[in-house]
């Protein structure tokens, strides 16, 4: 085993990749440990000096911090400036997709760094270790494509991540609309209309009872109605939630009733989601017509024209 181990060299580094793994692993244990207990210190310190108040860096804020949060603010006190020309697209993109901290941008940026140089890396290197290696061309072909790959695929993820939150938002929007009527002529306020709605929607719809939590909390902290509303809208990032919002914050300042306007516009968004619902319906023949013709329509074809194959082939190739 050890003569084997010593004549063939993909064993060996193997072995070696192993090896640097278990010590890489003991050594960032280590180091998040040692790291763990002296940010812990610096915190007690801070807490104890007579600067600890006005630090810029709270510990609320390390709590809430994420990881990801810590990397990029790592990487670009080493010097690598992480923000983009389109920040306030990306910021949107994100927003849209429920990725609402100040850092989201910046994150977003360096994994796309990391993919862009990560999946071709990893293409290259498992082509390396190959008993044939591939030519150089074909290296390049496939490095690019990953490259490629690297650079699309979180905006992709993002894309899709903001359609599903849009859609789930949408679907259920028209419940909420009508619990905010039902607390409404029950005679509650609106603050303690959204602040009921948020409660009780919290299983059913997490995401709409958020928003409604967040525009409650704001209130209560001092903001004005329509500021409130307004950053309702815009954390929603969907055109229906901004809609609502404008409706509202009209209402407010023109005394008109709050039932009567929750109650026209959620007969609006119920039949706005029974038009989408029948939209989806209609679109199933056309979307079930593809694998039909793909995979059904070859294979009865062939189930037809085989028998009148096979004679021809008894009958003429004979005579032939």
């Amino acid at each position: 085993m050890i003569e084997f181990a010593t004549n063939n060299w993909i064993l060996r580094a193997l072995i070696l990749l192993v090896i640097f793994g278990i010590v890489a692993a003991v050594v960032l244990f280590i180091s998040s440990a040692t790291s763990r207990r002296m940010r812990v210190s610096r915190e007690l310190a801070a807490l104890g000096g007579e600067g600890g108040a006005t630090s810029s860096e709270t510990l609320t804020r390390q709590r809430t911090e994420g990881a990801w949060a810590r990397i990029v603010n790592r990487v670009e006190s080493a010097g690598l400036n992480l923000s983009d020309t389109a920040e306030t697209e990306i910021t949107k993109q994100l927003r849209a997709a429920g990725f609402i901290s100040p850092s989201a941008p910046r994150i977003y940026t360096l994994v796309r760094l990391i993919m862009l140089f990560v999946l071709p890396g990893l293409f290259v290197g498992l082509s390396l270790l190959k008993a044939e290696p591939p030519s150089l061309l074909t290296l390049y072909l496939g490095a690019m494509t990953l490259a490629a790959l690297g650079i699309y695929l979180p905006n992709i993820f993002i894309r899709a991540k903001a359609e599903g939150r849009r859609k789930e938002i949408l679907n259920g929007f028209p419940d909420c609309l009508d619990l905010m009527l039902v607390c409404i002529e029950a005679g509650l306020g609106l603050e303690a209309t959204l602040d009921r709605v948020g409660r009780e929607m919290a299983n059913t719809h997490p995401l709409i009872s958020q928003m409604l939590s967040e525009t409650t909390l704001l209130m209560r902290a001092g903001a004005s109605r329509e500021d409130s509303l307004r950053k309702l809208g815009e954390n929603a990032s969907v055109d229906e939630i901004r809609s609502f919002a404008t409706l509202l914050i009209q209402s407010d300042k023109l005394g008109t009733s709050l039932s009567t306007t929750l109650r026209v516009y959620s007969a609006e968004m119920r039949e706005s989601r029974r038009l989408r619902a029948e939209e989806k319906a209609h679109r199933l023949p056309v979307l079930l017509s593809i694998p039909l013709v793909a995979f059904m329509l070859p294979t009865m074809i062939g189930v037809i024209i085989l028998p009148a194959v096979v004679s021809i082939i008894r009958e003429l190739l004979p005579a032939l």
